[in-house]
């Protein structure tokens, strides 16, 4: 798409959903804009990321597309934390880590499958990928499971330090991957792309792009409780799939470009680590933030959030452990995605 028209529908989209938001009433209107924003400023996220990632490297780069890619998703709970609609906030982490390990990497793999009849990336970065979901699933039961033994402020205790530990994990885990073991978990083939900027207009699009995302989030934020009301949708359903779906579209933008382009090794980077990084980080994050906010959340999750986390990651190590994907791989984990959307729906 010509870059002039893409920022005049970006533009009009932020007019729109301002305009809804500070000169009408209409609930609907007001989520219908500030969703629709939201997509198109997510793209243009991701579109910068991916400027920018070109710059960086690979391995720094995947790192960058996933961390502004979540953006959208750590803005959008941090105002839910604000408010206090915590069964919506770890809703929403429930979706967005599905969403990119279902939807996002199962798009990714199905339309690069479609032209390439099999893609290959590093195995063994799957294979740690592997190991750091089952870190996040150990980390999410274990709370739930002493939920009944515990009175309310042990268990807001052993969040916190689950928090903590999960958050140090992450950090040490970028340190391996980044610079201990950067060569060691290397893509296999190298692959030349085009920036569309240059390095500082690239940094500039991305500061921009991570600004309007903020500011729609919350205007998104404000409308979606009542919409979610009035239609009936369950706050787990509205918080994993709409909230969840809205907020990925710069994952979707960047991974499929990108498998599309043959670099199935950087859409995995993009889906999985991003899924990894709302596990480890963000989820332990917006805990330590609610405290300080004086809103306390703890990391507990609803058995059906579990089941789908634990679902969405066996069937993802399944498929990414040999390091090959191929469309058929593709179509497996949407069928999953479609069948927990299904049971979320009428949960």
């Amino acid at each position: 798409m010509n870059q002039r028209l893409f920022f005049t529908i970006v533009g009009a989209s932020l007019l729109l959903a301002g305009y809804a938001h500070y000169f009408t009433d209409n609930e609907f209107f007001k989520f219908a804009t500030a969703s629709l924003a939201i997509i198109f400023l997510a793209a243009w996220l991701g579109k910068s990321t991916e400027s920018v990632a070109h710059y960086a490297g690979d391995r720094v780069g995947g790192f960058l597309n996933a961390t502004f890619g979540n953006a959208a998703e750590l803005i959008i709970a941090f105002f839910l934390v604000k408010e206090g609609l915590f069964d919506m906030v770890k809703a929403s982490i429930t979706g967005a880590i599905i969403g990119n390990m279902l939807l996002v990497l199962g798009l990714s793999v199905f339309l690069g499958g479609l032209k390439y009849k099999e893609q290959t990336f590093n195995g063994r970065l799957a294979g740690h990928n592997a190991s750091l979901m089952m870190l996040a699933i150990a980390a999410l039961f274990i709370p739930a499971v002493f939920m009944k033994e515990l009175p309310p402020v042990e268990i807001g205790t052993l969040s916190t330090v689950i928090a903590v530990i999960l958050i140090v994990a992450y950090l040490l885990w970028l340190i391996f991957s980044m610079v201990t073991h950067r060569d060691f978990l290397s893509d296999i083939e190298s692959h030349d792309s085009e920036a569309a900027w240059s390095k500082g207009v690239s940094i500039l699009m991305l500061a921009i792009s991570t600004f309007f995302v903020a500011v729609v989030s919350e205007w998104l934020v404000h409308s979606v409780q009542h919409v979610s009301e009035t239609l009936g949708w369950s706050e787990l359903f509205v918080g994993a799939f709409v909230i969840a779906i809205i907020g990925n579209a710069a994952e979707h933008s960047a991974a499929l470009l990108l498998a599309m382009k043959g670099r199935i090794g950087a859409a995995v980077e993009i889906a999985v680590g991003s899924s990894l990084q709302i596990a480890l980080f963000v989820a332990p994050t917006l805990v330590l933030v609610s405290l300080l906010l004086g809103r306390p959340m703890d990391i507990v999750f609803t058995t059906f959030e579990l089941a789908a986390i634990g679902v969405a990651t066996f069937i993802t190590i399944s498929i990414t452990k040999d390091g090959a994907t191929n469309w058929f791989e593709g179509v497996l984990l949407l069928a999953v995605y479609i069948i927990l959307g299904t049971a979320f729906f009428f949960a």
